[in-house]
């Protein structure tokens, strides 16, 4: 099978190019901006017809949460039309779209985990669009499974995870906010989980919505002491209030997926987020002795 990945060059589609690099039947296409522009209908249409394209996998996404709001012509056209899109060409084609979205989809104001059932109401330009990028799946008539995560961090890109390592190396002192909750997701745990259900074809008839992050809850704060220490950095991390670091656009303050559906649907077992991080930082520090 021909399988296109959008936004190939990000944290998600580099984390799937690597598990693409251990044996397979199928043929992938890594894509990005440069070499197929997803928000031109004409063009999406043209490259799944002649690649034959049976399966796409839409990593691509505006993810500038504050830029977005001043930016909200690009945020569309990235989050929302292109993945119309790409929608419009899996119906037509008969292939199946795999849609990543987000936890931004919601406004963070109950206190439980949200379920893939609870009602949206996203914040902002970025979580409206992503959101719009959903429901046009859905209407167009395609067969489609949505994957919502959150807090996505990787070795490749730019991240939460980076910068907090290169500050609290660079600082003696830091604050980071406490009063925002969810979960941290390393980018290799969603990439391995799509690249087993593309490969062994459990992706098939299981249309509908997902959440997937890591297990376990955190804030920003509790993260960042985390990545500090296992990075091997002495810096006084003290919490703050998000109201210290005024924005364009609020966060949820809450928005922990809840992910019994997708664990039940693809009988998985999800990693807990301290030991992804673990696993993620001993990675690039052996990398690095080498």
């Amino acid at each position: 099978m021909n399988i296109l990945i959008t936004g190939a060059n990000g944290q998600l589609g580099s984390e799937i190019r690597v598990c693409a690099q251990d044996k397979t039947n199928n043929h992938y296409f890594f894509t990005d901006a440069s070499e197929l522009d997803i928000t031109q209908k004409e063009a999406v249409d043209r490259f799944v017809s002649d690649n034959k394209i049976g399966l796409i996998v839409n990593c691509a996404a505006y993810t500038a949460v504050d830029k977005a709001e001043d930016d909200q012509h690009l945020c569309d056209s990235v989050n929302h039309i292109a993945a119309s899109n790409l929608a419009d060409a899996a119906k037509k084609y008969q292939a199946i779209l795999i849609q990543i979205s987000t936890d931004y989809v919601f406004d963070g104001s109950q206190n439980i985990p949200y379920s893939e059932e609870d009602p949206t109401s996203p914040l902002g330009v970025y979580g409206v669009t992503k959101l719009q990028g959903e429901q046009a799946i859905v209407n167009s008539g395609c067969e489609y499974l949505i994957f919502r995560t959150s807090w996505l961090y990787s070795s490749f890109g730019n991240n939460f995870v980076k910068t907090i390592q290169r500050l609290s190396a660079e600082k003696e002192n830091l604050n980071v906010v406490f009063d925002q909750t969810g979960t941290p997701t390393y980018a290799a745990d969603l990439a391995g989980f799509l690249f087993r259900i593309i490969e062994n074809g459990q992706y098939k008839n299981k249309k509908g919505i997902y959440h997937y992050s890591n297990e376990g809850v955190c804030s920003w704060y509790d993260f960042a002491v985390e990545i500090a220490e296992l990075s091997g950095n002495n810096c006084n991390i003290q919490p703050c209030h998000s109201s210290e670091f005024p924005a364009k656009v609020k966060r949820p303050n809450f928005s922990v997926l809840d992910k019994t559906k997708v664990k039940k649907t693809f009988d998985i077992t999800i990693p807990h987020w301290k030991s992804s991080l673990t696993r993620m930082i001993g990675k690039e520090q052996k990398s690095s002795k080498n």
